[in-house]
This record gives structure tokens, sequence and C-alpha cells, in this order.
């Protein structure tokens, strides 16, 4: 498991689970390949994954760690049965690339793939996901002349930036010959060169943008008024984030991609015509907890109203974790299987999906389910 942002708090509370639960110390609550159904799989076990990833932060494992402890995020007797674990993890952890890094991004690519090759040759791994977790980033502008691969290689050796950091680290995925997964709204794989240099290396990937609250909701309840037949006139959300995310998401510049990955699914699935306000606040004094709300109102028989109101409150990154930890399983999955391209049989995980036009989140369950069992029936 190569983290993108491995010093975050996603990324930090992700690599305490997996260590909290080789040392049997927490069960693996929200992990959905350890549900019945998923549970027999041929997936790689906790005590079989190691850790590495980049990091433009400074700041060491341990103390994400504890930062997260006194926000109430991470329990501090997990900390202490995991320590140990955090350091050796800590110790594969390399300088990640960041827009404006002295050096081409073609000298960039080579940097960050020669990382991820020498933690996969001194670790003996057989294969290794590469997961984003940074923070977002602000929407890149298209540039329809490097859509080929040739010329997006060449422009990389130009001294000026070509792709965004996701960019830069999916060209180095896929240069190393890793699966790749976009947790974030941001770019990553999800350019033309890029996706067709994955297919040519055979590489499997999946994204973007995690579903933890919200949008998981939304693709869940959605359905319930369509199959009753309700007309939905309106559905507006409010999101209160505190924590680096929040801080990040408080620049409309960047909130901009995180919005449009959280409307899209609701939209395919009531029709561009119905009122969809949303918005992100900042809301400093939450910390790492994230507040929904929203609003739905729909017209009923005889014109009669009915209206829903719903919140969601959580820690965000306590959400996100099990996922991550289950996309590195269903990755290593999917890239023995030799599957390659975008996998959108694990659409269910994210807010706006790779390939994928079905939104409604009970389909998608199932066809993560019949993905699993058809990989199953091939050994």
């Amino acid at each position: 498991m190569w983290l993108i942002g491995a010093r975050g708090s996603v990324a930090t509370t992700a690599i305490v689970g997996l260590l909290a639960l080789r040392e049997g110390v927490i069960a693996p609550t929200g992990c959905v390949t350890e549900l019945p159904d998923l549970r027999s799989a041929p997936l790689p076990g906790w005590d079989e994954i190691v850790v590495g990833g980049h990091d433009i932060s400074a700041t060491g494992l341990p103390k994400a760690a504890e930062h997260l402890v006194s926000a109430g995020l991470l329990p501090a007797r997990v900390i202490g049965a995991v320590g140990g674990g955090l350091g050796a993890v800590e110790d594969e952890l390399r300088t990640g690339y960041a827009t404006g890094d002295p050096g081409t991004q073609a000298a960039a690519v080579e940097r960050l793939s020669g990382d991820i090759e020498d933690f996969a040759q001194r670790n003996r791994l057989r294969r290794v996901v590469v997961v984003n977790l940074a923070s977002t980033e602000r929407p890149w502008p298209d540039r329809p002349e490097h859509h080929d691969p040739g010329a997006l290689d060449a422009a990389l050796s130009s001294g000026d930036p070509v792709l965004p950091p996701s960019g830069v680290a999916a060209r180095a995925a896929i240069r190393a010959g890793c699966p790749y997964v976009e947790f974030t709204p941001s770019m990553g794989i999800d350019h033309p060169a890029l996706r067709e240099l994955a297919d040519r290396a055979g590489v499997p990937y999946a994204g973007r943008d995690g579903k933890t609250g919200e949008t998981l909701l939304r693709t869940a309840l959605a359905p319930v008024f369509i199959e009753r037949g309700l007309n939905v006139r309106s559905w507006a959300g409010t999101n209160l984030l505190g924590g680096g995310d929040g801080a990040t998401l408080a620049d409309p510049e960047t909130a901009a991609s995180k919005l449009e990955s959280k409307s899209r699914g609701l939209a395919a699935l009531l029709g561009g015509e119905v009122e969809a306000p949303l918005h992100i606040d900042h809301v400093a004094d939450l910390g790492q907890t994230k507040v929904a709300w929203d609003h739905v109102r729909a017209e009923g028989f005889l014109g009669a109203p009915v209206t829903l109101q719903l919140s969601w409150s959580g820690y965000d990154s306590a959400l996100a974790a099990p996922l991550v930890l289950d996309l590195v399983r269903l990755m290593a999955l999917a890239h023995h299987a030799g599957r390659r391209g975008p996998l959108v049989d694990l659409a269910c995980f994210f807010k706006d999906p790779f390939g994928e036009v079905e939104h409604r989140f009970d389909h998608q369950v199932r066809r993560l389910h019949a993905w699993v069992r058809a990989i199953e029936e091939e050994r």
C-alpha cells in the first residue's frame, strides 16, 4: 500500500487501523471486505500489506497520529499498541512532489516511480497499490495537445508544469506498473493520455472521490423516491468541515471539483432539472468532524408535499480509512486476476466513479459482489 499524502489524516488513520488489525486490538468494523459475502475472496491478509508512501509534509507519522489522538479521532490505547509499527512505516515514507519543485515533471515522475520500485524490491512485494489521499487540488486546465501519450511525456520534459501533482503521481504509478486509486476529487489518472498509458501497461485503476457520508446517503435514499414515483422538486445540502480538509476546501476554486463530484450522482439519479444547491463551509471548531445536512422536498399523490430532513455527522477520516484498506485489497485482487483499465465494478466506493453510469448504491453493491464471485470462479 503506497499512499500519496501518507502523513495526512485519512492516511494516518488507515495506517493506524491496518497496524491495529494486525495486532488484533480492533475489529474490522467498516471494512466491506470483511463482510460475509466477500470474506472468502482471495484477498491479501492484513499482515501481508506493507505500507510506504509520499508526502510533502515534514510532520512525522507518529506526530500526525498524536494530533489525531488529541482531536478525539484515534484512541490512545490503539496508538500505544502500534507505536513501534508507526515508526517502521515512517521509515518507508519519501518526499512527494509539489507544483513549483525544481526540475522537470519528467524527472519528478522518474524519482517518484523509483521510490515505489525500490520499496517493492526491498520488501519483496508481489505488487504495490498506489492510493492518492493528498489534499484536493484546484481544477486543472485541459490541454488537448497533450492527450496523446507521446505528446504528454514530451511535455513533461519541458520546464513548465503540464500535470497537477496528482497527475504526476499517477504517471509515476503507471511507470512503476502499479494499480492506482484516485480517492480524491483531483484529476489523478483521469486524463486521456494517462488512461491510455495505463491500458498499455495493463494497470487497473479506480476512482474518483471516496463516498463516505452525505453522497453515500443520497445514492441510497434517492432511489426510494424514484421507485415510489414521488417527484423530487428540490434537494439542498450543506456540509460543515473542520481540520485540514475543511481549510483546503474553504478556497472556492479548490472546492469546485469537490462540489462537482458530490453533485453528479444526484443529478444522474433525479435529472438535472431538480433544484439541488450544495455548498461547503469551513468551521475550524469542528476539528476532524464532518457534518452534513440535507433538505429534500418532493411531490406526492394529489400534489401532497413530502419532506425529508436528514443529518450526518462523524469523523471523516474514520469513515474513509476502512474503504482505503478495502480498495487496496480489491485492487490487489484485480491486478492478480489480470484486470486492467477502469474498474467500474468498484463504483460503490466513489462519488464520481470512472466509466460508471449507474449511481444507485444497491445496484453498485450487487455489481461488486458479482465481480468478486466471477474472479473466484476463475481460480
